[in-house]
């Protein structure tokens, strides 16, 4: 073995061992597989798919509790679309599997004008026949491929679009409350899975339907969250981070925090929480900022004087 072949394998190991860690780590955190559950493991024939099946087989091996792995392909009827590649590789593989047939592709086309997105629609048909099979077969849990970067983007996209703080779930119970949807690779990066997709040469099918479409706004925010990443290294990081480590009362949601019932507590003197408690939020005697056009006073700071409660006395 060369030097640089070595070399390749030592960075695969680790890539693998990465991979692992994380996706276990996600269904340990969100407690996202038990014991006895049917996993339905929904195959695209994209790289993030496959390499999500690729790691829950390895895990499985070694997993806690016991579970069983069915992967199910939607063909939703794209021309072209090579039929025999799934069931082949899987059959390869020894994972069972089925094959759902339902022609989504020409009800897109038919309802969505030429130029617009055909996400919305595309996701919400093959959304509702994946729930259709996993409640006629008893599925548990329906596992997506979504990753880190996925669910970043998603927030991105509400938030710039659709004027929502909101991103995916590594777990999801559906509205009707019957399917929980789990996102095994929720901390894994998408740079990472493309990596381990390529060595293992999965034969990955691209999708015609949304993959061609050059003005998608998701592609914009990738397009941003890549420039960021390289301009400020660990942004991405804090950005995940961030959605782990939530303060509704700094927010402005009323419905998520009862701001209307908030009043004075602990006899009169303000909650901890309050600005200059030692939050970080609290020093209004800031300097000027070179992106702010409004002028903040930099007086020195004033310290207030608490005088006491009256008292009152029985005769």
């Amino acid at each position: 073995m060369t030097v640089a072949v070595k070399k390749q394998q030592i960075n695969f190991n680790k890539l693998q061992k990465r991979l692992r860690r994380n996706t276990g780590q996600a269904i340990q955190d969100f407690n996202m597989i038990e014991d006895g559950d049917r996993v339905m493991v929904c195959l695209s024939g994209g790289k993030d798919s496959f390499v999500m099946l690729d790691i829950l087989r390895k895990l499985r091996a070694r997993a806690p509790v016991r579970f069983e792995l069915v992967a199910v392909n939607l063909d939703q009827k794209q021309p072209g679309f090579p039929e025999h590649v799934l069931p082949e590789y899987l059959q390869g593989i020894g994972v069972p599997f089925h094959i759902i047939e339902q022609d989504t592709y020409s009800v897109v086309k038919r309802v969505i004008p030429e130029g617009k997105t055909t996400c919305g629609l595309c996701s919400r048909l093959r959304r509702g026949a994946l729930y259709t099979f996993a409640k006629e077969q008893g599925m548990t849990r329906i596992a997506l491929g979504h990753h880190r970067d996925d669910i970043l983007e998603t927030l991105f996209l509400n938030l710039f679009h659709g004027g929502k703080l909101k991103a995916m779930p590594p777990k999801l119970l559906s509205d009707d409350g019957r399917h929980v949807v789990i996102r095994p690779l929720a901390y894994c990066r998408e740079h990472d899975l493309a990596a381990y997709a390529e060595v293992r040469q999965f034969p990955v099918i691209p999708c015609n339907l949304c993959g061609s479409q050059p003005k998608l706004q998701r592609q914009a925010i990738k397009a941003m969250l890549r420039q960021w990443e390289k301009q400020f290294p660990g942004r991405i990081e804090n950005l995940f981070a961030a959605l782990r480590n939530v303060a509704p009362s700094h927010l402005a949601d009323t419905e998520l925090f009862d701001f209307a019932g908030l009043g004075a507590r602990n006899g009169g003197r303000a909650p901890a929480w309050l600005p200059g408690r030692g939050d970080g939020a609290g020093d209004w005697n800031v300097e000027d900022d070179e992106e702010s056009s409004i002028k903040v006073s930099t007086k020195p700071h004033v310290k207030e004087v608490c005088l006491p409660l009256p008292t009152t006395r029985r005769v």
